[in-house]
C-alpha cells in the first residue's frame, strides 16, 4: 500500500513539475513513468491515461488553494466576516504569485484544453472557491450588511447565465447575490492574470498594492466596512 500511495505521489509530483516547466504540452504517463524508472503500465492501473494523471494534478492543485485561504480565514476572528472575506481574497493572490503555473492549469491558458476533456472539470474549481466565498455573501446577507440588486435590476439578458451560475457555486442564493459575487469575481481574475502574465509590470511589478486598493473598493461596493482587526 504504501509503495502504491508513494508511487502515485512521486507521479503527481513529476507531472506538476513538468507543468510548471513547460505546461501541459508534451505530458505524457509513458514520460513519468521514464522519470520515475517503472514501467508506463505501473501508471496505467492509478491513472486513466493521460487526462486521469492531469486531473489528479488539477485536484490537488485546487485543493491546496483552498487549504492555503482556509488557514488565511482561520486566522481571523470567527465572528469577523469582512476580516476573514479579506484574508481569503488576498490568500488567492499569495498563491497565485507562487504558483503560476498552478494557476494557468486551473483557470488560465492552459484550463481550455483540459476543460474540454472531461465533462466534469469546468465546474471543479468554482464548486470549490464557490463554496468558501459563497458562505461570506450568505452570512453578509443574513447580518443585512450587503448591498445588491433586486431581481428586476439585473440586465434580463444576465439572468438565464446567472441561474447557471448560481447553481454551480451555491444553490438557493438570491439572484442579485449571484451577480456580486460574479461582479467581484470578474475584478479579481484580471489583476491575477495581470500578475501571473506579467501584463504592465513595467508599472505594476509588485501587484499587491492594486489588488489591495481593489478589496477594499469591492467591500465597500457590498455595503461591507473593511475590518480594523485583520490578521
Amino acid at each position: 500500500m504504501k509503495l502504491r500511495e508513494q508511487l502515485i505521489r512521486d507521479a503527481k509530483a513529476v507531472a506538476r513539475e513538468h507543468i510548471a516547466t513547460h505546461g501541459v504540452d508534451g505530458l505524457t504517463l509513458t514520460g513519468v513513468a521514464r522519470r520515475l524508472g517503472v514501467s508506463p503500465p505501473a501508471l496505467y492501473r492509478y491513472f486513466d491515461g493521460r487526462q486521469g494523471l492531469i486531473r489528479a494534478v488539477y485536484d490537488d492543485l485546487t485543493a491546496d488553494l483552498a487549504d492555503t485561504i482556509e488557514a488565511a480565514v482561520q486566522r481571523q476572528d470567527r465572528d469577523d466576516v469582512a476580516a476573514q472575506m479579506h484574508a481569503a481574497t488576498r490568500a488567492v493572490l499569495t498563491w497565485t504569485l507562487a504558483n503560476a503555473a498552478g494557476f494557468s492549469l486551473l483557470m488560465g491558458a492552459h484550463y481550455p484544453a483540459i476543460a474540454e476533456a472531461e465533462a466534469g472539470m469546468p465546474t471543479v474549481i468554482l464548486q470549490s472557491l464557490g463554496d468558501l466565498f459563497g458562505e461570506f455573501f450568505v452570512r453578509f446577507a443574513q447580518s443585512g450588511q450587503l448591498r445588491y440588486p433586486a431581481d428586476d435590476e439585473i440586465p434580463p439578458a444576465l439572468i438565464p447565465q446567472l441561474k447557471i451560475y448560481r447553481e454551480s457555486v451555491k444553490p438557493g442564493l438570491p439572484l442579485g447575490v449571484a451577480y456580486m459575487m460574479i461582479y467581484c469575481w470578474r475584478q479579481i481574475y484580471g489583476i491575477l492574470c495581470m500578475a501571473t502574465h506579467r501584463h504592465l509590470a513595467f508599472a505594476f511589478d509588485d501587484p499587491e498594492p492594486l489588488y489591495e486598493a481593489m478589496i477594499v473598493d469591492l467591500l465597500a461596493h457590498l455595503g461591507v466596512k473593511p475590518s480594523a482587526n485583520l490578521r
